[in-house]
């Protein structure tokens, strides 16, 4: 008889040296807790401890899947079948915690979101459908606009922020990005390359998480509206990519949207390939009555 056991914890060097070797295993569809668990890890202050809740799926001896919850309390989940995602939701919600959403590939995220309604009486909503991409060959774009592709640095820090605001918004997000919040935001840990017209004028900006388990991760890409239905997001996207095979990368993924086809088409000319469904539930819960226990 198989014995899984969920173990939680609230130390992320414990539980990366139980699951650090699982999560390297599948840098491809583990390339989220790998690059955020990358950057709590080396830089100072990126996330307070105690406020994130590490899981670990042991089975046999063995790391099987895991999940983290940060401040939050969006659950992001590596793959899971359909039972042990019902298991792991009567966990948590007998362990008092509410969860504000899930993500995972589209089959897990969906089992959980299924899985959580039953518990808690919380209805799930698809935020996006989403598609992850691994690259395969990388194909320059043809024609190749004019320009060329510029590492930023400190000077052009003002000019990301205010991109990063304009994508922000364009994604429907609700986030402060400035000077005084940039370093807790999404996107600080990043190295940026932008697409520059041959006068020097920026037009599109692609950026890279740092590179770990021989993967890197490219995001966000971002061309403001008028300057879009030029290249300039394949030729950025393209740069950044070479960029990451040439620092040693083994892997380079990326995520779109499943609802837009221009980008979608763009990055496979590029030479990216499909290889799973990705998908963000959004969890709402209903006012509790007066005299109801409210769940932590």
């Amino acid at each position: 008889m198989r014995s899984d056991a969920w173990h939680l914890t609230e130390d992320i060097d414990d539980f990366l040296a139980r699951a650090g070797d699982f999560l390297r295993s599948r840098p491809v569809l583990h390339n989220t807790p790998l690059t955020v668990m990358e950057n709590w890890r080396t830089r100072p202050g990126a996330f307070e401890p105690g406020t994130v809740l590490f899981g670990r799926l042991e089975s046999e001896g063995e790391t099987r899947a895991i999940f983290f919850r940060p401040s939050t309390r969006r659950l992001t989940l590596t793959p899971l079948a359909p039972e042990r995602a019902d298991a792991l939701a009567a966990r948590l919600h007998g362990l008092g915690h509410t969860l504000s959403g899930v993500t995972a590939d589209h089959d897990t995220a969906t089992a959980f979101a299924e899985a959580w309604q039953r518990h808690t009486g919380a209805t799930p909503t698809l935020r996006v459908r989403m598609h992850l991409y691994r690259l395969g060959t990388l194909t320059p774009p043809e024609p190749r606009p004019e320009g060329r592709g510029r590492v930023l640095d400190e000077q052009d820090h003002d000019y990301l922020m205010r991109w990063c605001r304009e994508l922000a918004a364009d994604l429907g997000e609700t986030v402060t990005i400035d000077a005084g919040s940039w370093a807790g935001t999404r996107f600080a840990e990043k190295r940026y390359t932008f697409w520059e017209t041959p006068d020097g004028t920026p037009v599109s900006i692609a950026g890279v998480n740092p590179l770990v388990a021989g993967m890197v991760r490219v995001d966000p890409v971002y061309t403001p509206a008028h300057l879009r239905g030029r290249g300039y997001a394949a030729a950025v996207t393209a740069e950044v990519s070479r960029a990451a095979l040439t620092s040693g990368a083994t892997e380079v993924v990326l995520y779109t949207n499943a609802a837009n086809p221009t980008s979608n088409a763009l990055y496979q000319r590029l030479g990216y390939r499909r290889v799973a469904d990705w998908a963000p539930y959004d969890f709402a819960y209903a006012e509790p009555r007066p005299g109801e226990r409210q769940e932590r």
